[in-house]
């Protein structure tokens, strides 16, 4: 089972210490700059935004048609304000282990498990919400699958399924046939491809999410966002952001430290964050 393995990667190699230079990551490895990259400039650090109130998890965030922040966490969607102050959206109180959405849209898809007030399938499979989250309705696998990873380009779904790898939808996610068999921490979709966080490295599709390749060079990232322009924001095992125009070329800009979510706005711009803070990138 990769569930675990998977999670433990992702949720505990990511929260190190926040410093200056890249540290070594929980399993004794000693992550380095990435050849690759376009710049060699140190990172700096970022000050961020404190959450009031805090949020109890943070499984992902996604930009909706006004602009706004919407995070996923154990008890239902919330919107982060520029002022840090966090608000339930809707009336949802499930665990979305997983959230995307098309960019710049109120188009949402989540994955998780059913919140005390629900009397959803365990688990959710996928729902759909075209109302920025204020209103879910079950669309597929309810009972069957637990998404830990999502990521659409508005036409492609990709999820990875907690245990056996990869599931691909193009029809909103209505009907699935499996894809490759990688076990994917972060997973983001743009027109050069699909890109998926690994314990390999950073890997990428050009067949829709069938076979992938490891990106030569690329940063050891555990975090990983896609843009409308095409770009990529990802964030390291040691806790620093990287930013790339093509995926295959990285380029280090702040350091975080320990955040559970990225999101990409644009080359210029994007946001990490943990349950507690809202950190700005550019």
């Amino acid at each position: 089972m990769w569930s675990f393995p998977l999670r433990r990667w992702a949720r505990v190699l990511v929260p190190v210490a926040a410093v200056i230079v890249l540290a070594g990551c929980a399993s004794g490895e000693q992550p380095a700059v990435s050849a690759g990259s376009t710049s060699s400039a140190v990172a700096s650090e970022v000050p961020g935004t404190a959450l009031e109130p805090a949020l109890d998890h943070l499984h992902g965030l996604h930009l909706d048609a006004n602009g706004v922040v919407l995070a996923g966490t154990h008890t239902g969607l919330v919107e982060i304000a520029d002022s840090g102050r966090t608000t339930r959206v809707g009336v949802s109180d499930d665990d979305f282990m997983g959230l995307t959405g098309a960019p710049g849209t109120d188009r949402l898809f989540a994955s998780g498990h059913p919140g005390a007030s629900s009397s959803a399938p365990n688990p959710l499979g996928l729902i759909d919400s075209t109302d920025g989250g204020h209103t879910w309705i079950p669309k597929s696998l309810s009972g069957e699958v637990d998404f830990h990873a999502l990521a659409t380009d508005g036409e492609l779904l990709v999820g990875f399924d907690g245990v056996t790898g990869l599931l691909i939808s193009t029809d909103g996610g209505s009907s699935w046939t499996a894809g490759a068999p990688v076990a994917a921490a972060a997973l983001a979709v743009t027109e050069a491809g699909v890109w998926a966080t690994t314990t390999a490295g950073l890997q990428h599709s050009t067949d829709g999410g069938h076979t992938f390749t490891v990106v030569p060079d690329a940063p050891p990232l555990a975090l990983l966002s896609a843009a409308p322009d095409g770009s990529l924001w990802g964030i390291d095992t040691a806790g620093t952001a990287w930013r790339s125009r093509t995926g295959q070329s990285w380029e280090p800009r702040a350091v975080v430290g320990p955040v559970e979510a990225v999101l990409a706005v644009d080359f210029d711009t994007a946001y990490a964050a943990t349950a507690q803070m809202l950190y700005p990138l550019n």
